[in-house]
């Protein structure tokens, strides 16, 4: 189902393609012109967002201050550069309580060709280019309160590891391409009903055991930006001894995990379309699921398309810098796609989301935020359920939420 889905999904994407003049954003950000060599030596940015969520089902209501980001670079000289962002999830980090994370987004080099700057390698903990949010992920770049959940779920944006890559594009073409090898994942964090996002190790103490490759390619005809992306690794950094006490294989790329995802964007006037989709191969999820219990699938698959527009684009002079963007954007998500047989299947996995909304840019770095999820789940299986609670409500496969934001960049 997911594959023929997929396959399905992308034949209407590529067969929208025509030519026009692309809108596509300008530099944003301190992080942009140190990229682009501009500006002084030290550069200091950053962003942040924050958030009001109303659970309609529930009755309840949180506001939180998602997070705020410190960008530091530096320009060494016309080949050398530097670039971190120090990340504080949740305002604060407490012992003894949930929540709040302090952690590096990015601490990498950046060795540019002098001939070709355009071209370069990074060395470091940086962030490949796989998907749409996982490289532009700044709040006044997407659209919605909450990010993509398929870009949350599937593609564990943002996905940053140690390692080395590769940047290069084509002079006579409007072709990018890129080339990583990273540390790989960890399976034994893999959880249920999060995909693979527990078992990134984004820089802490990573086994180098096990590798992955990633790779993209870019293209830019006219309006359109197509791409398509993949990852390949392995999912167990464990020695000979360990492995073989849990029954599970080792070495470079033992038990693999593969990623494909292809996207397409669409620029015209005050209009932008974004379709993504992606699928994830877990082929030894059964020896996971012996060796550590964790209930994970073998196959997972997410896609969606958005459609926005900006209501200012033909707006005069007073609002012509300013952006008023509506925005529709449809989700699937099934992360129990495939399952091994001795994992339990979870129809609460499999899920789809409408999102309705609006975003206010009174100029290109600040954004204001407003918009509601429908969502809509599979049932939920009993033999999921341990130790249930009495008094807890039956479950909803229907819920809806209102969310409302801020956000920054600079």
């Amino acid at each position: 189902m997911g594959k023929k889905f997929l396959l399905f999904f992308w034949g209407c994407c590529f067969g929208i393609i025509s030519q026009a003049q692309a809108q596509k954003p300008g530099l944003l950000t301190g992080e942009d012109s140190l990229h682009q060599r501009l500006g002084p030596s030290t550069i200091i940015g950053g962003y942040g967002e924050a958030a009001y969520q109303r659970d309609m089902d529930q009755g309840t209501s949180n506001i939180d201050l998602v997070r705020t980001v410190l960008f530091v670079g530096h320009q060494f000289n016309d080949r050398i550069s530097f670039f971190s962002e120090l990340e504080l999830e949740d305002a604060k980090v407490e012992g003894g309580d949930a929540g709040g994370e302090i952690a590096m987004e990015q601490a990498y080099l950046k060795f540019s060709s002098k001939r070709h700057p355009q071209n370069y390698w990074v060395a470091g903990l940086f962030i490949p280019r796989i998907g749409i949010l996982n490289e532009d992920h700044l709040p006044v770049n997407f659209n919605g309160v909450e990010r993509p959940l398929v870009e949350q779920l599937v593609i564990p944006a943002t996905w940053r590891e140690l390692g080395v890559g590769y940047y290069g594009s084509l002079s006579a073409w409007p072709l990018q391409y890129t080339v990583a090898l990273v540390n790989g994942l960890d399976a034994a964090d893999f959880s249920h009903g999060s995909g693979i996002r527990e078992g990134r190790f984004e820089g802490r103490d990573a086994t180098a055991n096990n590798l992955a490759i990633t790779a993209s390619v870019r293209v830019n005809p006219g309006s359109f930006q197509l791409q398509v992306s993949g990852y390949a690794g392995g999912a167990n950094g464990l020695n000979k001894r360990e492995s073989d006490s849990l029954g599970l294989a080792h070495g470079l790329f033992a038990l693999p995990l593969y990623l494909g995802e292809a996207d397409v964007q669409y620029w015209h006037g005050g209009l932008h379309v974004k379709m993504l989709g992606a699928y994830i191969s877990f082929p030894d999820a059964a020896d996971v699921n012996k060796a550590y219990a964790n209930n994970v699938a073998s196959g997972m698959y997410g896609a969606y398309a958005e459609v926005a527009y900006n209501l200012f684009h033909h707006a005069n002079k007073r609002l012509e810098k300013q952006q008023l963007n509506l925005f529709a954007r449809y989700e699937w998500i099934d992360l129990n796609n495939r399952i091994p047989a001795n994992a339990i299947y979870d129809g609460t996995l499999r899920q789809s989301h409408l999102i309705v909304g609006a975003g206010y840019l009174p100029i290109p770095n600040v954004v204001i935020k407003a918009d509601v999820r429908f969502q809509h789940t599979g049932p939920q299986n009993p033999a999921l359920i341990v130790n249930p609670n009495p008094a807890a409500p039956p479950y909803q496969p229907n819920n809806s939420f209102v969310n409302l934001g801020i956000g920054y960049s600079f």
